[in-house]
């Protein structure tokens, strides 16, 4: 099952970017309610690998399991 980064506790850090693997993790337009930049998993390429949660800085912002009610997507 694919992972999901919760838009609005995502900071922008992108570390999860050029960790994975299958290039399924992409910006998003805009800001999230935090004022910064957000991130989304493609949940169709996702191969579910567990980097990036093992390399996102921050806490609680990608969780492992697809949540799509917890991630926005463009």
């Amino acid at each position: 099952m694919p992972h999901t980064i919760v838009t609005e506790i995502c900071e922008g850090v992108a570390d999860c970017v050029d960790a994975c693997p299958v290039a399924c993790i992409h910006p998003g337009p805009g800001k999230n309610a935090k004022g910064t930049d957000w991130y989304w998993i493609d949940f169709a390429t996702c191969i579910d690998c567990g980097i990036c949660l093992q390399v996102c800085p921050v806490e609680g912002a990608i969780v492992p399991e697809e949540r799509p009610d917890l991630q926005k997507t463009p």
